[in-house]
């Protein structure tokens, strides 16, 4: 391919029509889920996992009679619910990891910036370290969405107290309060004591065990947030370019930053409250998709959106069913997503890649 193909391509890749990249990102994502679904100790076909979906959907037994119904239960109850899990919190987090880096001018923002993994993991760590029972399944969940919001709502009052919602007083703020509760999930890791090892594994991440009230859950929080970020998605193009910017073109920044940070940190809450902490896919989404799409929130949410998602799913089915055992699937986007950002950063640096920042 050529210099001037290749421009072509980039051109039309930046300012072609939306839809038709967003049906081959919506194509390849159900294909990724067919084919996890079937990838397993059981193995089962990826026509087999069609009619066993399309069993589920319309209610007709017919369909899916003639397949093993240990492999159907399989499917439906074990596999679907944590399939459709990773792909909603993989759109979740690159969603948010853009909102974040447009609101905050910073391209190292993610759903973490403002200490909200550090407010879970402090939540989680206090319902694993008392055992709660009397909410059963949900203790550790409610308790980490708990602590994300409780330490969204500090660093907000320590930014606001500090003379405004800029860029550098969230980021600061966030700073702080994540290293504060890092030293309490460290004193709560040497109370502990035999339960240190459960503890230690929630803080890494995993998709494990999720069911339909989790899949309910994320889908309709990322649902409703991902809305209201596309809704202003032409507004946030005008905060990245800074407030004097956008207050020159009649759109209020000081009301609009804060309300969307608010709205990004709550999908990321509920997204480590069901999970654990997944890092980098906020982070390293946005980046690869905005060196495609441009900078142009329109495009860059609904894409990084499909991205983030094919990105965990693929990552949570090789823990899954490649590798000889199930790695907890943080340290993976660690080991992945945090050499190839070191790679991208230091591209960026050397003004090999050129975006909005």
């Amino acid at each position: 391919m050529n210099r001037k193909t290749d421009k072509t391509t980039w051109y039309r890749l930046r300012n072609g029509r939306l839809w038709p990249q967003l049906a081959v990102l919506g194509a390849l994502l159900c294909l990724l889920m067919a084919a996890a679904a079937g990838m397993g100790y059981v193995h089962v076909g990826v026509s087999d996992v069609i009619r066993i979906v399309a069993s589920a959907l319309t209610g007709s037994e017919n369909l899916a009679a003639a397949i093993d119904p240990m492999a159907r239960a399989v499917v439906v109850d074990v596999r679907l619910p944590r399939i459709l899990t990773a792909a909603i919190v993989g759109g979740a987090l690159a969603v948010s990891g853009a909102v974040y880096q447009g609101i905050l001018l910073n391209p190292l923002a993610d759903p973490y910036t403002l200490g909200v993994s550090a407010g879970a993991a402090f939540g989680a760590s206090i319902a694993l370290l008392i055992n709660i029972e009397w909410l059963g399944g949900y203790s550790v969940p409610l308790f980490a969405f708990a602590g994300a919001v409780a330490t969204l709502m500090v660093v907000m009052y320590l930014a606001g107290s500090a003379g405004g919602f800029s860029s550098n007083n969230l980021i600061l703020s966030g700073i702080i309060v994540a290293a504060i509760l890092s030293a309490g999930i460290s004193f709560l890791k040497y109370l502990a004591d035999e339960r240190v090892a459960v503890l230690v594994f929630w803080l890494m991440g995993s998709l494990a065990s999720k069911t339909w009230a989790d899949v309910g859950i994320i889908a309709a929080v990322t649902g409703l947030g991902t809305a209201v970020c596309l809704f202003f998605a032409r507004d946030l193009n005008a905060v990245s370019l800074g407030t004097k910017t956008a207050e020159s073109l009649g759109v209020d920044a000081k009301r609009l930053s804060p309300a969307l940070l608010v709205c990004v940190s709550l999908m990321a809450a509920v997204c480590v409250s069901v999970t654990g902490i997944i890092g980098f896919v906020g982070l390293l989404v946005p980046h690869l998709v905005r060196g495609v799409t441009g900078p142009d929130n329109r495009r860059l949410m609904p894409v990084s959106l499909l991205v983030g998602a094919l990105l965990l799913l693929a990552a949570d089915t090789v823990t899954r069913a490649v590798l000889p055992s199930e790695l907890p699937i943080g340290v993976l986007t660690a080991l992945i997503g945090g050499p190839f950002f070191c790679y991208v950063f230091r591209r960026r640096q050397m003004g090999a890649m050129g975006h909005g920042f």
